[in-house]
């Protein structure tokens, strides 16, 4: 039972107004936990199968509007957590939460950490700026329950830290699987390619050209695509055609690229969407395919005014984008921005294998719409959480309040794909029961009617170690742990809680691929591996 005690640096009377905000935030968990077993969700560490195809007009549930000022640690460098134990992790490096929710917009872009492991292959350290852990986490492959049709699944699962109460959280979504090309709408895609100067290197146009041809082989007779190309200005080279019939036209065009001067990105992406609304088909997924080193260096070279200018196209059409980053020097922060704000994702190529993994066998994933504008939101219970953080996302973050506002963006997710958020969460010392809910809404990508599914977790669910999780639990953590480490070059062992360093993390990692026996897992231990050496 919790004593009425004055924090230290607390003024008189403020505890009482601590604990009656409490109670309002725990009388709203709790009529959340009482919407759920009214609901029928599903507990303990699965995906739940509560779908709602109006969740507009809901209770609050699964996703409570708590209001702000659930109790917190205060943000001052202490190692004393607010119940008087001694947590083992700084505060300042754990920064507080406002309150017990966390929103944000799904992300699948797998762009840093594909051109991490370029700079790291070349002996380098990549720039800590480039660092974003979600696209660390969602570049490997998940054993999450799937759903038959559109829409998510959601697995909530976790595994205590080496950390005094400190536990890595894992939030799965997952979408049906695309096993067959034949089962998507036709998509008719625009491809937007940079002929600048810089694309000459080896591996870039080259590159480019190369897995456009593998990708036209690959789509379907009643697909259609279209070819921009950029360089001090855009031109249309080939407008939207029917791939019956016309392949070898579509190969000539790509064969006739060639570099030329200056980048300007910003008239590609233009011209791109103009040509992509002129051919635009109803009932298909219109797209467009941007792949460059994202150097711009003339004209409009500002994200946010780039998009701006094909607003109209992007809102009445709902033409999507597709970034494919390549080369050495990557404009790595232009391309995920225009991909963030253009609904759409990123992924980088650098070789061959790369670019058959991103333009073949995720070909279904990378054209097609299962879910448009989704947003997840997790619910932690503060009567078990004493604080938490979400790894990543920063630039995907949501308002709390704005998760069932369907006018706010998200993001747009294929088949096949699956969306993994990890949180650093500080359980109180003795806690028991109900941890965290977490849920994600989207809306249909024909109808745009709105759907919303939900999973929770309770605290005698964790896993006692990472050790004894699961072992695609332990590859997202090592993953997570890893880009910790990058983004932190100052510190050995990164800014999360139970990071054990990058000796500890190669080793599992290399276990881990021997375990899984996959490639992508012993890709991560080679990256590790040239990390450790850059050092």
């Amino acid at each position: 039972m919790e004593t009425n005690r004055t924090r230290p640096g607390e003024l008189p009377g403020e505890r009482s107004h601590h604990r009656t905000r409490r109670l309002r935030t725990t009388l709203l968990a709790l009529t959340a936990a009482g919407g759920l077993l009214l609901t029928g969700c599903g507990a303990g560490g699965g995906g739940s199968n509560s779908s709602d195809s109006d969740a507009s007009n809901r209770t609050g549930f699964p996703a409570p509007a708590v209001p702000s000022g659930g109790e917190q640690n205060d943000g001052q460098s202490s190692d004393a957590d607010q119940d008087g134990e001694q947590t083992g992790t700084p505060a300042d490096k754990i920064a507080p939460s406002p309150d017990y929710l966390s929103t944000f917009a799904l992300d699948v872009d797998t762009a840093s950490y594909g051109y991490a492991r370029r700079v790291l292959a070349d002996g380098e350290r990549p720039d800590p700026s480039t660092i974003r852990p979600e696209e660390f986490v969602n570049s490997f492959r998940q054993d999450y329950d799937r759903p038959d049709g559109n829409g998510f699944t959601v697995t909530v699962d976790g595994a205590r830290t080496d950390s005094s109460n400190w536990s890595l959280v894992r939030v799965g979504l997952a979408t049906r699987t695309a096993d067959s090309t034949d089962e998507r709408p036709p998509a008719a895609l625009t491809f937007v390619i940079d002929v600048s100067g810089s694309m000459a290197e080896t591996g870039r146009l080259d590159l480019a050209k190369k897995s456009l041809d593998e990708m036209t082989d690959r789509l379907r007779d009643d697909d259609s695509v279209a070819l921009v190309t950029f360089s001090d200005e855009a031109e249309t080279v080939l407008p939207m055609t029917r791939l019956d019939g016309h392949r070898g036209q579509v190969h000539d065009a790509i064969d006739e690229l060639e570099t030329q001067s200056s980048t300007n990105l910003g008239a590609g992406v233009e011209t791109g969407y103009a040509t992509a609304t002129e051919g635009l088909r109803k009932g298909a997924t219109n797209r467009v395919v941007l792949i460059s080193d994202g150097l711009a260096n003339t004209g409009d070279t500002s994200a946010d005014s780039i998009l701006d200018r094909i607003a109209d196209e992007r809102r009445d059409h709902g033409i999507t984008l597709f970034g494919v980053g390549v080369g050495s020097d990557y404009g790595d922060a232009l391309m995920e921005k225009l991909a963030d704000k253009g609904d759409g994702h990123t992924a980088y190529v650098s070789n061959d294998d790369d670019a058959r993994k991103v333009f073949v066998d995720q070909l279904p994933q990378n054209i097609d719409l299962t879910a448009r504008d989704a947003k997840a939101q997790v619910a932690f219970d503060p009567e078990t959480v004493a604080q938490f953080r979400l790894i990543g996302y920063e630039d995907r973050k949501v308002a709390d309040e704005d998760f069932r506002d369907d006018n706010v963006d998200g993001g747009e997710i294929g088949p096949g794909h699956t969306v993994t958020a990890l949180y650093a969460v500080r359980t109180r010392p003795g806690a028991d029961g109900h941890l965290a809910t977490a849920s994600v809404r989207w809306l249909d990508p024909n109808t745009r009617a709105p759907h919303e599914e939900s999973g929770q977790l309770e605290t005698d669910a964790l896993h006692d170690s990472l050790s004894s999780a699961p072992a695609r639990f332990q590859v997202t953590a090592v993953a997570a742990y890893f880009a910790d480490t990058l983004r932190s070059p100052e510190d050995s062992e990164g800014t999360l809680p139970g990071n054990p360093g990058l000796d500890q993390l190669a080793t599992r990692a290399h276990t881990l691929a021997k375990k899984t026996e996959d490639t992508d897992v012993r890709q991560l231990a080679e990256a590790i591996d040239e990390a450790r050496r850059t050092n």
